[in-house]
């Protein structure tokens, strides 16, 4: 997936990204259950992107699978997204 133009376009994109506009970025995301090509691209390089700075994601993503059920906050103090309740 990591070589595909899309994703890479996604990726350069976020990699601009400040970390609070990231997580603005996944919680446009939540609710939404519609599926295409591109949504996987798009989901796989913003978890990258969190990976990528060292970010915790594993209260949204197991590895295989990205959660969108909630909205998420950056915990700085602890470095790690945090689910809203």
């Amino acid at each position: 997936m990591q070589n595909h133009i899309y994703y890479t376009q996604y990726a350069l994109q976020f990699a601009g990204m400040q970390i609070p506009e990231l997580v603005t970025v996944f919680n446009r995301q939540v609710g939404n259950t519609g599926w295409t090509g591109m949504r996987a691209y798009h989901d796989q390089a913003l978890i990258d992107e969190f990976l990528r700075r060292g970010i915790d994601v594993s209260a949204i993503y197991d590895g295989k699978t990205i959660s969108f059920a909630y909205p998420i906050r950056y915990d700085f103090a602890v470095n790690r997204l945090a689910i809203i309740d």
